[in-house]
This record gives C-alpha cells, structure tokens and sequence, in this order.
C-alpha cells in the first residue's frame, strides 16, 4: 500500500506575489496613464525586490506563475486606463489590442526580470543544508 503524504511547501510566496501583482498594477496604469522613467524604475525595483524573496526562498517556480497573476489583476485597470488615455471607445478598442497581445512583451520582460534576480539571489545563498532523512520500515509495527 503506498501513502502519499499531503505536506505543503515550505516558504509561501503567495502574499508576496500578491502584494507585487498590485503594485505593478498600479505601476502600469500609471505608466499609461503619465509615463514617465520614475515610473518605469519603481516597478523594476519592485521586481527587484520579489526576485530577491523568490530567490532567498528558493521558489524560481513561481517566477514563472508571477507574470500570470499579475496579468489577472491590472488587465481590467490597464483597459481603463486606456480608456482615460486614449477616449472611451479607441481606448476600449486599443486597450483590448494592445493590453492582451502587448502583456506577451510585459510578461516576458518581469519574467526575465525575476529570474535574473531570482537566480542571482538563489546561488549567493549557497546551497541548502541537507536534513536527516529517517526511513521507516514498512514491515515492523
């Protein structure tokens, strides 16, 4: 008979991927809305900053899942934001265009981003110190 423990990861990044994925929500509906090169840096740093938790706790899986959680929540702003940048119609219209196919270039550009970071991050810790392993025999009760 095989038991398979339901044992959860160690290190949850949610409530940091979340935190991010709003703050680049704000980030790019500001970007759109006033661009300017301050707004551009802060959300690198903001990157940044997840890069060096997903490094340090040893998460590069969820570099790969940021950009899609962030996607979900400033796709809607990001529409409106359009909306307010370009007018209601070509805005809506643009915004459709350019928020659904653009977000390839904005994802690809945080996921390379938080992996770069991640990375860097990952190997100036060191590798992790290995636990002991206990193994119970099956037969003996």
């Amino acid at each position: 008979m095989v038991h398979f423990s339901r044992e959860r990861a160690k290190g949850n990044v949610s409530l940091p991927m979340v935190v991010w994925a709003l703050a680049m929500t704000v980030i790019l509906f500001m970007a759109i809305v006033a661009p300017s090169a301050t707004v551009t840096i802060i959300g690198f740093a903001f990157t940044a900053v997840l890069g060096i938790v997903l490094g340090w706790r040893r998460r590069f899986g969820a570099v790969v899942a940021a950009p899609f959680v962030s996607w979900l929540f400033a796709w809607f702003p990001m529409e409106i934001a359009s909306m307010i940048h370009f007018g209601v119609l070509k805005g809506f219209l643009l915004g459709l265009l350019i928020i659904t196919f653009g977000w390839i270039g904005i994802g690809f550009i945080e996921f390379a981003s938080l992996a770069l970071v991640s990375l860097v991050v990952r190997s100036l810790r060191g590798a992790p110190r290995d636990e002991p392993v206990v193994i119970i025999d099956p037969e003996r009760r």
